[in-house]
């Protein structure tokens, strides 16, 4: 990062603020617990690792320094495994997101499903009839692949591998095959969203001054006086 692009050294002091002052509000959180699943416990955790994050990144740019704090994962990380070590039988959840973008070109290829089976241009002639057309004819795996050929626009997917210690019964999940998933038999799992773009593209923007402003509570002005950090906080 050029100079003219880093961050202020009030910047990075403000952000030493705000950890201590999310290490406070956390551990004032841990008192008051509820329970093992406070909210409040769960938001001061959440800030005090944004506040973390936030100076680990700021110190870094400034001085070329890091900490030794480790966040664990949020919300989106499973829970700890604790099916059969040795699965005799497995599950494969697949979810995949699709938007309309080109209704047109999606019917146009309906109607040539129907052309060449030799049927009646009916179910082609609505969107809903298409797509019935379309997932009827071709694989998921394929549709994922040729979507754009198809009118479609990817949204998120996910994909869960989930353990069994055997089989389940032919037709006994069939009326709701997602409704007893259980987080702690997943063994692995893969997630496409163009959140993660976003993400990529929020660390490489240099323009980062308005967002400091919004993230780091307070925000100290370069010409005011800065009071030393208290190391026995």
């Amino acid at each position: 990062m050029s100079d003219a692009e880093q961050p202020t050294a009030a910047e990075v002091r403000a952000a030493a603020e705000a950890v201590k002052t999310a290490l406070d509000r956390h551990l004032a959180a841990v008192e008051r617990r509820s329970g093992e699943d406070d909210p409040a416990v769960h938001e001061a955790f959440n800030r005090l690792a944004a506040a973390a994050e936030a100076y680990d990144e700021l110190l870094y740019d400034r001085y070329d320094e890091v900490t030794p704090f480790e966040i664990p994962g949020g919300e989106d990380e499973l829970p700890p495994y604790t099916g059969p070590e040795e699965p005799s039988a497995l599950s494969v959840l697949i979810r995949r997101d699709y938007a309309v973008a080109e209704p047109q070109r999606l019917l146009a290829h309906a109607q040539r499903i129907e052309a060449a089976d030799d049927e009646e241009a009916v179910a082609s002639g609505t969107v809903h009839g298409a797509l019935g057309l379309l997932f009827g004819e071709y694989e998921p795996d394929e549709i994922a692949s040729r979507h754009k050929e198809f009118g479609l626009e990817e949204g998120d997917s996910t994909l869960w591998v989930t353990a069994s210690d055997e089989p389940a019964e032919p037709g006994e999940w069939l009326e709701a095959p997602f409704e007893e998933v259980d987080p702690q038999r997943v063994v692995c799992r893969f997630d496409v969203s163009a959140v993660f773009d976003d993400d990529l593209d929020d660390d490489l923007d240099d323009d980062t001054d308005d967002d400091l402003e919004d993230a780091l509570d307070p925000v100290l002005d370069e010409d005011e006086d800065l009071e030393p950090l208290d190391a026995d906080r």
